[in-house]
């Protein structure tokens, strides 16, 4: 398959991560993947549409690696997808000082490091777009769901997605996001499966290539900026 443009995609060695790789490498894109150690977990293979970077996106030098990697092997950032984050279940009085670093490394100046370090060669390309991946739970907070350090790091992810959409589009650059509801992945045990399902009212699960295929829409629609696409089957919409 002829290769379309180049995707860089954090946190992918699992999860929606590894989906969203395996989804863009069929679609015949080029992928640089990252997590910290993508190279020793085992779930991807190098291959000549394939790099993987290990390294912590909060680390600005991981943030350059990606970039140098991408231009030197790829040509150049077409898409970068921001899917690296941290989710701690606590009450707000527990949290840690560690807690505390851990998530505004990872959701906050993760983003930030590698979004300025792209936006800088997508300016000289004029032409990108900035995908980042959120939590319908920043709109919608949930009982029994204590996620305040995750809606504090995240909210602000959605709200910088639209301020950079207004100052980029003359780059040629749209910035995205999309808000899952409770994904089934690994950080979830199934027996946790039913209880999770009753917080969407599509009382299920999202499967990770659901989260790939908005991706994917978002990808492609060239006139969407700006945007924050729930798949969180419907619990943004209100009380249940």
């Amino acid at each position: 398959m002829q290769n379309k443009s180049t995707v860089i995609v954090t946190g992918a060695s699992s999860g929606i991560g590894l989906a969203l790789t395996k989804t863009f490498l069929a679609e015949g894109y080029s992928v640089v993947a990252n997590s910290r150690k993508v190279k020793e977990a085992g779930t991807l293979t190098e291959s000549p549409r394939l790099k993987l970077v290990s390294g912590d996106v909060a680390d600005p030098a991981t943030a350059r690696d990606l970039v140098a990697t991408a231009v030197e092997t790829f040509g150049g950032v077409d898409v970068l997808i921001n899917n690296a984050g941290v989710f701690v279940a606590k009450a707000f009085h527990e949290y840690t000082d560690d807690d505390y670093r851990q998530l505004l490394g990872t959701n906050v100046s993760g983003f930030f490091h590698v979004t300025q370090q792209v936006v800088r060669q997508m300016r000289q390309q004029q032409r990108g777009h900035v995908l980042t991946i959120t939590t319908s739970l920043v709109e919608q907070p949930v009982a029994g769901v204590s996620a305040a350090l995750t809606s504090l790091t995240k909210g602000g992810l959605n709200a910088v997605t639209k301020e950079l959409a207004i100052e980029y589009a003359s780059d040629g650059i749209r910035f995205n996001a999309i808000a899952p509801g409770i994904v089934d992945t690994p950080m979830h045990r199934p027996e946790q499966h039913e209880w999770l399902a009753g917080l969407h009212p599509i009382r299920r699960l999202a499967e990770v290539d659901e989260i790939a295929d908005a991706a994917l829409y978002l990808v492609r629609a060239q006139f969407v900026t700006g945007e924050v696409l729930h798949v969180d089957g419907g619990a943004h919409a209100g009380k249940w």
